[in-house]
């Protein structure tokens, strides 16, 4: 890796900092099994002034999902159940489900069964958490319990028939519930003792600690005149344990810590040591799952994985989050000015964002993990992650 190249990665997350876009963000690099890059700018907090650093402490949202994926592929190596049962089998609340019918507005049964694989790859016909018909249903609040929830969910009509369509959806949160099902333990002491203890992921969980309370950043949003304002996303804070274990978006973690779980995905299932998955296992959730009928109405060439990831599978030019569009890399190319360097597709790269403003990316051909993280609702700026991840690819040198 050139130090000159990745030294840039710096100045560019300064150059958004200094433009008042974000009020912070810390990202980091690692190559062949080895951190080459960690570094943090700006503020965790701009009204006290709380410098960000690489420890500090991020609501990553949809990146969660990754890591409920492991903890179900974790359990199904255990033969505790089969990708293809349908859903009722282990929460009988899914046998009520029904399907929207568009044109008159009744309902009626759905085709087949929802199944765990449909809740994996988005395939299921739940909506997703934002959309104004779950808001409307008060589907999701985080001082509910599970039960309250499926209650909830079922009870709401399914957008189409399980396995006909990809849209992002809550079903990550059932996930989060049939883990619970399977192994006898609350979601949070699952992954405790199942992955965060194992993969040394000391700063990743449901709710900030006492201990952590200041490393955690704010959450801005920016007005209409561009400056950033304090935003409260949830009701119930993260300095809170909520009722309702999400496994779709209800973690905080650090680049270190995420870092870690990614290279252990990278490494097919284990980390110094530490395996969660076997080989093959991590390679079926980091190829695409679904079907062809399914992936016509994918944007470009991008699959979706059983690991709760975006796939590329060909050539694909954009960004990573849930609109559809998928992590980008590759060869080098451009000038090695802040930002201003591209690369190319690589095919079977894959990664996640998440809604305020974190990302991931492993390049298996180039053997890379990049984590960037900062907090803002929404996102923005996508530009952001593609000049970074675009500079890290320039900095590789063999």
């Amino acid at each position: 890796m050139s130090a000159g190249r990745l030294a840039e990665v710096t100045a560019l997350m300064q150059q958004y900092v200094d433009a008042g876009t974000i009020a912070g963000a810390a990202a980091g690099v690692a190559r062949r099994g080895q951190i080459v890059y960690l570094d943090a700018v700006g503020y965790q907090d701009l009204e006290s002034r709380t410098s960000m650093t690489d420890r500090s402490l991020f609501r990553i949202y949809s990146m969660a999902k990754a890591v409920t994926s492991v903890a179900v592929m974790m359990l199904w190596e255990e033969d505790r159940f089969e990708l293809d049962d349908p859903v009722s089998r282990y929460l009988p609340d899914f046998s009520r489900v029904a399907v929207q019918d568009q044109a008159s507005g009744s309902t009626r049964p759905p085709v087949r069964e929802i199944t765990v694989r449909d809740l994996i790859l988005h395939t299921s016909g739940l909506n997703h958490r934002t959309s104004a018909l779950y808001r409307d249903l008060g589907v999701r609040r985080r001082d509910m319990t599970m039960a309250q929830f499926i209650q909830n969910i079922v009870s709401a009509p399914l957008m189409e028939d399980p396995g006909t369509r990809y849209r992002y959806s809550e079903g990550t949160t059932v996930l989060g519930g049939l883990v619970e099902v399977w192994s006898g333990m609350p979601l949070d002491e699952f992954m405790d003792q199942r992955i965060f203890t194992p993969l040394r992921m000391v700063d990743t969980g449901f709710q900030v600690r006492t201990d952590q309370l200041d490393r955690l950043t704010t959450v801005y949003r920016r007005g209409d005149d561009g400056t950033l304002s304090p935003f409260e996303i949830e009701e119930i804070p993260f300095t809170e344990r909520p009722d309702l274990l999400e496994g779709a978006v209800g973690l905080v973690s650090t680049v270190p810590d995420y870092l870690r779980f990614a290279q252990m995905l990278l490494n097919l299932g284990e980390l110094d040591g530490a395996r969660l998955l076997r080989s093959e296992t991590v390679e079926m959730m980091i190829r695409n799952g679904l079907s062809d009928e399914v992936l016509a109405a994918r944007p470009g060439d991008l699959g979706w994985g059983l690991g709760n990831v975006n796939v590329v599978m060909g050539t694909a030019d954009s960004g990573g989050g849930p609109s559809g569009t998928a992590p980008s890399g590759g060869a080098p190319s451009g000038s090695a000015s802040p930002g201003s360097a591209s690369s190319t597709p690589s095919v079977g790269e894959y990664g996640w964002d998440g809604s305020a403003g974190t990302i991931f990316w492993n390049d298996p051909a180039t053997e890379t993990v990049i984590v960037l993280m900062w907090q803002n609702s929404p996102a923005n700026p996508e530009s952001l992650r593609q000049r970074l991840k675009a500079l890290v690819h320039a900095a590789i040198l063999d």
